[in-house]
């Protein structure tokens, strides 16, 4: 009797423990000056699975980043780091999600990741105002997704 109330709990830590293990992990380096010039989210954009951590590494002082409204699957919490601070993000939910640094968003510093299929709020993503620099980084990040 005692074996057979185990088989589920053993079936679930077994299958737990293969999710978790499939996760990848990946680096966003914020940076004053990048491959593309100054004020970088490097890489800019990531395709990734649902349920992967992306750390976003304060390698220069002067960034944060944070999730951008309107630019977020629907059910996904928002994110802010704090200044000159390292942040790790599990992204659970599918979609588009833009990112920023604060003090430099305007300027370009922006990052897009894309969790699984990017059709939940891909439209609502791609319409959502930018300002300065910004609108043309979005514009080449777009692009990418059907890459």
């Amino acid at each position: 009797m005692r074996s057979i109330r185990l088989v589920p709990l053993l079936t679930a830590a077994v299958l737990t423990w293969a999710g978790a293990a499939s996760a990848a992990e990946f680096e966003v380096s914020m940076l004053n000056m990048g491959k593309h010039g100054m004020f970088q989210l490097e890489p800019s954009f990531l395709k990734v699975a649902p349920g992967d951590t992306v750390h976003f590494v304060a390698k220069d002082k002067g960034h944060d980043v944070e999730s951008i409204p309107g630019m977020l699957p629907d059910g996904a919490e928002p994110f802010k780091g704090q200044m000159n601070k390292d942040v790790t993000v599990t992204f659970t939910k599918p979609g588009v999600y833009g990112i920023k640094c604060n003090p430099h968003y305007g300027m370009g510093m922006v990052a897009l990741v894309v969790v699984g299929d990017p059709g939940s709020n891909l439209k609502a993503a791609e319409s959502a105002n930018q300002p300065g620099k910004a609108k043309k980084a979005f514009e080449e990040l777009f692009k990418q997704i059907g890459q």
